[in-house]
């Protein structure tokens, strides 16, 4: 996996199609500096800007192993999600007098959890006209794994205390990494079955070639690694306290819709069709959608070009209106 020093470009890092270590990029934090005076200058540093809102703690029992996952049926999740007061719930991870349980709060607003904390310091500088509406989330736990799925926003992921671990693997590794159900979910996205501390390649053969393609980064306070949407990571926290700071972004203009919506549809509509039929509406998306996407109407003129033309705000209302129709008809 490629390193970098340079300033921050993070759009310039994402279009290289790789994720990117950029060493250093958050060292000068005054969190990543609490972080070296121990777990708990650290807590009291977070805390000092803590709203006092409920958030949600997640707590996995000891025979999980830090890892967020299912029980052996595949349909009910393993550890317990409940609403807490954060700094009660730091201590508990502080204590360590609950043997072998996780903790672990993710992806949590900062700004409205620990109002103050970016602007004390602990915030990248990034160009606010492209970035002003990047999802700023903060993350903390003990020991935790959180299995290998993916996110449709690109991320800058900033470790701030303690050491982790990101396996990362390209989008076309999907079915080599053995994707479970699409509900319930660990953390909102579908995770790989594998479990990377032992993989069963009996059961997940074709892991072994995901492995080929794996990205490995190895991320030190103050470090922090940039990759693009739609890539599968999966994060190890390494040390006994963790606090991670990152940025969600995307090009897309707001008004497109998810494109987990399209799959979703798509398996109504599409999946269990005939073979042949599939190839042919294969060739129908490679045209309308995956391919230029001005050629479907290219030799239309303006007026007539309704739903193929450049979309916008407008356009996207009527064609969402337009697919509701049809769906509730």
């Amino acid at each position: 996996m490629a390193a970098t020093d340079a300033a921050l470009d993070p759009d310039a890092l994402v279009r290289r199609g790789e994720p990117v270590i950029v060493r250093g990029l958050v060292r000068d934090w005054p969190l990543v500096a609490a972080g070296r005076q121990g777990n708990a200058a650290a807590a009291d540093y977070l805390l000092s800007f803590y709203s006092g809102r409920p958030g949600v703690g997640y707590t996995a029992p000891a025979e999980a192993g830090g890892r967020y996952f299912y029980d052996e049926s595949l349909t009910r999740l393993d550890f317990a999600a409940e609403r807490v007061d954060l700094a009660a719930y730091l201590r508990r991870m502080l204590a360590g007098t609950e043997a072998g349980a996780a903790f672990y709060v993710g992806s949590t607003d900062l700004g409205q959890f620990f109002p103050g904390l970016a602007a004390a310091g602990n915030d990248l500088a990034l160009d606010e006209a492209a970035f002003g509406q990047a999802l700023r989330s903060i993350w903390i736990g003990t020991r935790t794994i959180a299995s290998a799925h993916y996110d449709m926003s690109n991320n800058i992921a900033c470790v701030a205390v303690g050491r982790r671990r990101f396996t990362l693997f390209p989008p076309d590794q999907i079915a080599n990494l053995y994707p479970g159900p699409l509900e319930p979910t660990p953390g909102g996205q579908v995770v790989s079955l594998v479990d990377f501390r032992a993989p069963d390649l009996d059961r997940f053969p074709a892991f072994a070639e995901a492995r080929r393609h794996a990205r490995v980064a190895e991320l030190e306070p103050g470090d922090a690694v940039v990759y693009p949407a739609l890539w599968w990571h999966h994060v190890e926290a390494l040390s006994d306290f963790n606090v991670m700071i990152n940025y969600w972004w995307n090009t897309a203009p707001a008004f497109m819709d998810s494109p987990m919506t399209t799959i979703l549809h798509a398996l109504l509509s599409l999946r269990d069709r005939p073979a042949p039929e599939k190839a042919a509406w294969a060739a129908m998306f490679d045209y309308y959608v995956f391919g230029e996407s001005g050629r479907a109407a290219a030799h239309l003129p303006a007026p007539a070009q309704g739903a193929l033309a450049p979309l916008d705000a407008r356009a996207a209302r009527l064609l969402r209106a337009q697919l509701l129709q049809r769906i509730n008809r």
